[in-house]
Parts: C-alpha cells; structure tokens; sequence
C-alpha cells in the first residue's frame, strides 16, 4: 500500500494556487478512480481506494503547507507504512509550466513543505515535482506561489493532471518510466498522421490534352509543326 501525499493549504482562498497543484492532482485521481470520499482524519483530508489492484490512501494534509509534515506523520504511524511507502506530489518553481519529474530522496530545496516533511519522516520518499515556472526573483516566489492559476495556464495545467492521474497505477506500483510515459502522453503527445507517405500525384504530363482527341492531323503534319 502507499500513502500518496499532495501538498497545498486548505481552503477556498487557497484552491486554485500555484502552490495548491498538489491538492488539484489528488483531486483529480481521486475522481477519476472513483476512491472513497474524502474524510478528515490524520489532520488532513484522506480519502481510500485503488489503482488497478494496488490499495492506496490519498491525503491532502490541512495543517497548511509549513506543518504537512505532522499530518503525514501521522497516517503513517496509523497505517504502519515506512517513509518509502510515501509518494509526495508538489509545485515546483524549478521547472518550467507543465513539466513533470520523477525522484526519490533529496533535499527540500527550500520549499517549506517538503522541509516539514524532511523534519517529520525524513527525505526518503518519492516526488513528483509538478512544474508552475519561476517569477524571475526570489523575493518575488511567495507571492508567485500565492497567486491564482492564470486562465491562460489552464489547458497545460490540464493536461498535466490527466496525465498524472493516467500515471498513478504505475507511481504506485513504483515503475517511474512508465509513470512518465503516461504523463508525456498527455503533455507532449506525438503528432498526429500515419507516418506512411500519401501518394503522389498523377503528372499533368502523363495525359493526353483533352483537343487530342479532335486532332485530324497526319503523324507527318504533326512532326512538321513541331518544328515550326
């Protein structure tokens, strides 16, 4: 069993925030594999079900984001699962709008949810880092990650959460390439056609022109015009 852990801060204000894409991809999986219903245990919003034949538990920790780490603590000790039973997902300003990495273990980059997570369990669980770009400055980051989802980020943001939620029987069954594939599929999905060549045309040359049939010419008066 794993404990997949999207990160994000409770509450309507907070839904659509660069920092709630966390809570958004759990949403998403949890609809789309049509889990339980969410119910607030271990200091956060749990809700329990399965990815093919695999049982997981989906938890969004509402301790807000600097605290995730005691919600996440506790569903662990509850269900007796290891650090590297957990799959984490979380914004990530590192990586440009729409794209997705895969890791296990690390630092926590500054990004104040994993460092409670790092504080609480330790750094050996797997992420998955779900790119929202970088406003340019540090001090601008707080503010950036605090801030709405803009319409126009709308269509990759989709895509990104089809395409984790497609994923998440391989993230639990621990095949990070397949996971991956199943994202890229929905991010940067291959051009459309067959591959196979359309045939070619007909050369214009190749027919006869349509007064060719009216022509009453001798073969020698042809070849005399010809030269005219």
């Amino acid at each position: 069993m794993k404990l997949i852990v999207g990160l994000g801060n409770p509450g309507a204000k907070y839904a659509r925030h660069r920092h709630n894409i966390g809570f958004m991809a759990l949403d998403r999986m949890a609809a789309d594999h049509r889990f339980g219903p969410w119910k607030s245990k271990h200091q956060g919003a749990l809700s329990e079900g399965r990815f093919g034949s695999d049982r997981a538990i989906l938890l969004k920790p509402e301790t807000f984001m600097n605290n995730s780490g005691q919600s996440v603590q506790a569903a662990l000790r509850f269900y007796k699962l290891d650090p590297e039973d957990v799959i984490v997902l979380h914004d990530e300003i590192d990586l440009a709008p729409g794209k997705v990495k895969h890791k296990v273990g690390g630092g926590h980059a500054g990004h104040n949810g994993l460092r409670s997570l790092h504080a609480h369990i330790g750094p050996d669980y797997a992420r998955v880092r779900l790119g929202v770009g970088h406003p340019g400055r540090k001090e601008l980051v707080p503010a950036y990650v605090l801030h709405d989802f803009p319409k126009a980020d709308d269509s990759w943001l989709e895509d990104v959460l089809r395409g984790v939620s497609e994923g998440a029987e391989w993230l639990v069954r621990g095949d990070a390439a397949k996971f991956m594939n199943a994202v890229a599929l929905r991010t940067t999905p291959p051009r459309s056609g067959t591959g196979t060549k359309a045939p070619k045309p007909v050369a214009a040359a190749s027919a006869e022109p349509p007064e060719a049939e009216n022509d009453t010419r001798s073969p020698l008066q042809k070849l005399m015009e010809r030269f005219r």
